[in-house]
């Protein structure tokens, strides 16, 4: 379920029990959210209806997306704040892509596959640059991806002028329209998460990602690229942050660089640590951080299917996240 810097386990613990630690720690977050499941089955009025399903499926496609990227970057001991203002700029210009009506960009097909691409390539090179200033710069990633978080928002307000920006239904209908009987962004989601878990599991990059989170030092004296995977991390989040931004613009045919990915970074780094990843980097689970993502959105659905005030559902997930950071210690 969770994969662990190998070098860092204790000689006496065997790989059975810190297999049988790490599904403990994941079935806690499987048996928080079965609880919210039947507590809803049984006192939320049409809670099992296609309908509610498609809903919440719809309105956690994005913070798994982007917490799917910040696993990776929390596995390297680092963090990422900038992943909203990153999604605010990637949906921004796409939206300003599929407006114009001069140029090549006047074609619908030019202008969709620009629309598709050239955010990514921009949300993923502004990855680059937090991962640059961490790597080469010895900046502190709280720090480098602050300045992002601040910048990132005004820069995407630039390109409307702080004005809403609307563009035509049909140019992303395909990304907000259902496939099979679920959201075509329920799709994405699952794409994404099932890339990223392979990516885990399977490569050298995983196992590199998990030695300079586990212990730096030790992964540069063992000929690890260090610098690299840092920006590789960097760089995959924030690409899959500017994939969150089009999936946002996407579902309203509009742009509104104020509130695109507004918290998302909060809510995503909330479903990695309720997940079971540890902070301090050298894990990291995938399966646990959708567990994360889904158990926070389904807390939040019934908080405000019942009534509760959002100040109260702010407390209710910040106290999961601490009760969940203290288990992770609790559990070490």
């Amino acid at each position: 379920m969770a994969e662990s810097a190998p070098a860092t386990a204790p000689l006496a613990t065997n790989g059975a029990e810190r297999r049988g630690r790490a599904w403990l720690k994941g079935g806690r977050t499987l048996i928080a959210l079965v609880a919210l499941l039947a507590f809803n089955a049984l006192f939320t009025r049409d809670f099992l209806t296609l309908q509610t399903l498609t809903i919440n499926l719809s309105q956690v496609a994005q913070v798994v997306v982007v917490a799917m990227g910040m696993a990776l970057v929390i596995a390297t001991a680092g963090i990422d704040l900038s992943v909203g203002a990153v999604a605010a700029f990637a949906g921004t210009l796409a939206a300003v892509l599929l407006t114009q009506d001069s140029g090549a960009l006047a074609q619908p097909g030019v202008a969709l596959l620009a629309a598709l691409t050239l955010p990514l390539l921009a949300a993923a090179s502004f990855g680059g640059m937090n991962g640059l200033l961490i790597t080469r710069y010895g900046v502190q990633p709280i720090v480098a991806t602050l300045v992002l978080f601040i910048a990132g928002r005004g820069l995407a307000e630039m390109l409307t002028n702080s004005n809403l920006r609307t563009f035509a239904p049909e140019r992303l209908e395909w990304l907000r329209s259902n496939l099979l009987g679920l959201p075509t962004q329920a799709w994405v989601m699952a794409a994404v998460v099932a890339v990223t878990a392979w990516v885990v599991r399977r490569t050298l990059f995983a196992r590199r990602l998990l030695a300079v989170g586990g212990n730096p030092r030790a992964a540069h004296l063992a000929g690890v690229p260090v610098a690299r995977v840092k920006l590789i991390a960097y760089g995959a989040c924030a690409a899959l942050a500017g994939l969150a931004g089009l999936m946002n613009v996407a579902m309203i045919s509009a742009a509104d660089p104020a509130k695109i990915g507004l918290n998302i970074e909060l809510d995503a780094i909330a479903a990695v640590a309720v997940g079971g990843t540890l902070l301090s980097g050298g894990r990291v689970d995938i399966f646990g951080t959708l567990l994360g993502a889904l158990t926070i959105q389904l807390l939040d659905y019934t908080l405000l299917a019942h009534g509760v005030a959002d100040e109260y559902a702010l407390i209710a997930k910040a106290t999961i996240i601490l009760l969940a950071v203290i288990l992770q210690r609790r559990g070490k």
